[in-house]
């Protein structure tokens, strides 16, 4: 599949504008935070091209930490920075939605900088029903030697996990960073109220 029509691809899911209310039960009888509810019947899942390539990995870093919160939403009271909202999908490689599926988040904040402490701009949630996920935090700053990026790890129930890396268009450090890859670029666009990005991995799972 090409970046075009993966570009493509992940523009119809924008716009289809998919939200649902739609809660899952979680580790140790939590309820995870589902996506933005609208009113109205359930849009369709958007489709997906038969034998997608697998979201490729990178390489984890030096500052992930287990145990995350459940949260969609890393923002904080006066945490700085541009408001930033990620969301889409998780396809098997056959294009099926899958459900319940392990994304843990994590980033610097807007100066460059990881919380190693806590759990700032941290935090894991689960896909719906409908394979959706969502995340809201800031746009991440630079941390020296890279471009701007998000951590993310990916796992379907009892399946490995895959740790990879988003990516932003037009940033400057994009030719120079040495791990950089296109294939993880997010469908970003500027709004009033800050930045929406659009991403959809694809598991390499039947």
């Amino acid at each position: 599949m090409t970046e075009e029509e993966r570009r493509i691809r992940r523009a119809t899911f924008l716009k289809a504008g998919l939200a649902t209310a739609i809660t899952l039960p979680a580790v140790a009888g939590e309820v995870v935070r589902a996506p933005r509810a609208t009113a109205g019947p359930l849009t369709p899942t958007p489709t997906c091209d038969d034998g997608d390539d697998p979201t490729p990995p990178q390489i984890e870093g030096p500052y992930f930490k287990p145990n995350s919160p459940e949260r969609g939403d890393l923002r904080e009271p006066g945490l700085p920075g541009t408001l930033l909202s990620i969301s889409g999908f998780v396809y098997s490689r056959s294009c099926s939605p899958l459900q319940a599926v392990l994304l843990d988040f994590w980033q610097a904040d807007d100066y460059g900088e990881y919380d190693n402490t806590g759990f700032r701009l941290r935090g894991h949630q689960f896909t719906d029903a409908q394979g959706r996920y969502q995340l809201d935090t800031i746009v991440p700053g630079l941390y020296p030697g890279r471009t701007r990026h998000v951590h993310v790890k990916v796992q379907a129930p009892n399946q490995p996990v895959l740790t990879t890396q988003l990516y932003f268009p037009g940033e400057p450090g994009n030719d120079s960073d040495a791990i950089f890859d296109p294939a993880l670029l997010m469908d970003v666009q500027d709004g009033p109220d800050g930045r929406t990005a659009t991403f959809d991995f694809v598991l390499d799972l039947p």
